[in-house]
């Protein structure tokens, strides 16, 4: 049976019910289609369909338009579907897979795509497949290569967790190995070879020392962090191995260019043989716009850096001024225990549906 959205409910019960279909990466057609299906019925709305993106565009003739896009794809389900609400901390809270990343935020986005039929803005809604998977296969990034057009905004906004406070730009990421050579030998006679397991004691020794740096961009404080989170190597348990490789993350502050990420990553492990696999550039805030400080404004509070990587770097590459604004604890994403407060998912409806039908300055 083909699963269906009814987004005359609560913006709480709307968030239940897209947990309730399930959308591993790769897994996303059903709810694309029940997306697709609830956008299709707006006369206000242009509705485009690029494999499991749903875009859903209004055409008034605005001055000014703005981007709300989420992920609707999410990490593998654990015993954590369907959804339930609990009392978490003396707050109601959705409980399940994807609540806080992102389908709470895609809740907020499509009760508001229904509803707002006369925005102050206009407004193209993005709902997308393969974020939580390898970059090439990011959906966000598919438009942006196929149908450029449809990213084409003066601000944009994504959903990702942020506890209902703007998150301005993200830190990079940097992915490297560290790879060590050695001989092959019988571990009885270990002296007749070179262990190339023990030959990653300097690189390990610069990762223990490595004083991360904080860095201020634009008035936000980005820190930074380089970590080991993979280590291969050995042969057999009686052989002294010939090859290991130690895989170092890299996470830096949007003051910097890939290559310099790149450039910084070697010094630290200078004299190691260094492969970058895998790299994503930052995004500095984007605060700074008239657009930008209107929405900063009608949230309230003093905007916060985002740690992790997210999808506003698409936008910022493209010379879209982004921000992160959705609910729920970036923390407790992809953890067992997702939950995500209502409170916060009511706040960021509330405020989007404010500021989108204000009248512009």
């Amino acid at each position: 049976m083909r699963a269906r959205l009814d987004t005359d409910e609560s913006v709480t019960d709307l968030t239940r019910a897209l947990i309730d279909i399930p959308s591993e990466s790769g897994n996303e057609s059903a709810l694309a289609d029940a997306i697709e299906s609830v956008l299709a019925a707006c006369a206000h709305l242009e509705v485009l369909r690029d494999g499991d993106a749903v875009v859903a565009r209004t055409t008034l003739g605005r001055a000014q338009r703005v981007i709300i896009a989420g992920h609707i794809d999410t990490v593998p389900i654990n015993a954590n579907v369907p959804s339930r609400i609990d009392d978490v901390n003396g707050q109601r809270a959705i409980w399940g897979r994807g609540a806080v990343d992102m389908k709470a935020g895609c809740a907020v986005a499509l009760k508001l795509a229904v509803e707002l039929t006369e925005p102050t803005v206009d407004v193209t809604w993005i709902f997308y497949d393969h974020e939580e998977v390898s970059a090439e296969l990011n959906g966000l990034g598919r438009l942006g290569r196929t149908q450029p057009q449809l990213l084409v905004g003066d601000f944009a906004i994504l959903g990702e967790p942020s506890n209902a406070h703007i998150e301005g730009g993200c830190n990079g990421t940097l992915r490297a190995e560290v790879r060590t050579a050695g001989r092959r030998a019988h571990s009885a006679r270990a002296w007749t070879g070179e262990n190339a397991i023990h030959a990653l004691t300097p690189a390990l020794s610069a990762l223990s020392s490595f004083d991360a740096e904080t860095i201020v961009v634009d008035g936000l404080a980005y820190r930074e962090g380089l970590s080991a989170v993979g280590v291969r190597g050995g042969v057999a348990t009686n052989v002294i191995p010939d090859e290991a490789v130690l895989t170092v993350n890299y996470r830096f502050a949007p003051d910097k260019t890939e290559a310099e990420a790149e450039a910084r990553v070697r010094s630290v492990f200078a004299g190691c043989d260094v492969v970058v696999v895998d790299s994503a550039p930052g995004a500095r805030p984007g605060l700074t716009s008239a657009i930008a400080t209107e929405f900063v404004n009608a949230v309230g509070g003093e905007p916060r850096p985002k740690y992790g990587w997210t999808d506003v770097a698409r936008f910022s590459a493209l010379g879209i001024p982004a921000a992160n604004f959705g609910p729920g604890d970036p923390e407790l994403a992809h953890t067992d225990d997702e939950c995500v407060p209502v409170a916060q998912i009511e706040r960021c409806e509330s405020v989007l549906r404010t500021w989108l039908g204000s009248p512009r300055a």
